[in-house]
């Protein structure tokens, strides 16, 4: 058997597994508009729309990376998987270890202060996320408090043992953020995540702002902890090089609307979406050899308070040269066991991934 046929088979066997594990996170036909409103009586002229229709799953201990350009929707669908602000419409089900399979789009301020304790979400920036005028055991121990689970020397050491989980000393307890870097700020902020034992971690860029040395700690880190606590993660990121070495699947989201998922191996080498193809064609190649040019695309993303017609891609589009992309809405569907995709032509095109 070569190479390739077995990690094909190994895949196929993770797969068949995780098929039998119900999700833990389910997400159906979520959106998220925002009024425009104008004029001295604020009249709504349009919506914004944020999040279109997203719909994903997560399985226990599985990592979803969810990527796309910037303003795509992709840290707005991590935020209200948290709450922190209502959707327009859909459902987001989450399996509570307490309270079982909730809503979260309908739940109220007391079911939600119960779920938090097991959905904790990771900022982008390590420096603006921490309270600059709270040393690390009130950053960390902050949680603890506001839960009535623990406090004085209990609260203390809890804290102390946390840090000590996220490769910080003890003895930083009563130092401030200012004292740390971007690096160190960040696993502050990921033991502060760690401290009411979630299952669920939503990772909002958590390395983006950080040098490529400390990015690669801080994933490795992220791994263990995985490991170590069972841990769930939805990890939203731009850098598909990030996304390729922590994530079990990946979901391709564009202008609020997903267009690809699936596992990540079966995604990067075959990707069945245009723009997966041209995300995947800047991944850098560790091969010095390999030349290939990137893909560049045509114009701007669509404008998501005014989207195209038909389908959202098709003004970019290389492969678009008919009316039925302008004019008919792809949905999204199955081609592969656990490979979704939104194109009417997917599985047609001849596109290339990375080996």
């Amino acid at each position: 058997m070569s190479q390739n046929d077995a990690q094909a088979a190994v895949t196929s066997e993770q797969t068949a597994r995780d098929t039998r594990r119900p999700p833990l996170l389910e997400v159906t036909d979520l959106r998220k508009w925002f009024p425009i409103q104008k004029g001295f009586f604020s009249r709504t002229v349009g919506q914004v729309k944020a999040v279109d229709g997203v719909s994903f799953y997560v399985r226990p201990g599985e990592t979803l990376g969810l990527v796309g350009e910037s303003g795509c929707g992709k840290t707005t669908t991590g935020r209200l998987i948290m709450h922190a602000f209502p959707p327009t419409a859909g459902d987001i089900l989450f399996d509570d270890q307490e309270l079982g399979k909730v809503n979260i789009a309908e739940v109220d301020k007391q079911q939600l202060k119960r779920l938090r304790r097991n959905m904790q979400m990771v900022f982008q920036d390590p420096y603006s996320s921490l309270n600059p005028r709270m040393n690390l055991l009130q950053n960390v121990g902050e949680p603890l408090l506001v839960n009535e689970i623990a406090r004085g020397q209990e609260l203390e050491d809890r804290v102390a043992e946390l840090l000590r989980v996220v490769g910080l000393r003890p003895e930083y307890l009563n130092r401030y953020p200012h004292a740390f870097s971007g690096g160190q700020r960040q696993r502050i902020g990921v033991a502060r995540a760690l401290a009411l034992n979630p299952q669920l971690i939503v990772l909002d860029e958590p390395v983006s702002a950080l040098d490529v040395s400390v990015q690669a700690q801080i994933l490795n880190l992220l791994q263990d902890l995985q490991e170590e606590f069972d841990l769930t993660y939805l990890f939203i990121a731009h850098d598909l090089s990030v996304v390729e070495h922590i994530s079990d699947r990946v979901a391709v989201m564009y202008v609020g609307m997903l267009v690809e998922s699936a596992r990540t191996e079966l995604l990067y080498r075959n990707p069945l979406h245009p723009y997966t193809e041209a995300l995947l064609s800047s991944v850098p190649k560790p091969d010095p050899r390999d030349r290939a040019e990137p893909i560049v695309l045509e114009g701007d993303v669509a404008d998501p308070a005014n989207p195209p017609s038909g389908c959202y891609f098709h003004p970019r589009c290389f492969y678009n040269d008919n009316d039925r992309c302008m004019e008919e809405t792809p949905e999204l569907r199955e081609l592969e066991q656990g490979h979704f995709v939104r194109c009417h032509y997917a599985g047609e095109l001849e596109l290339t991934g990375v080996a």
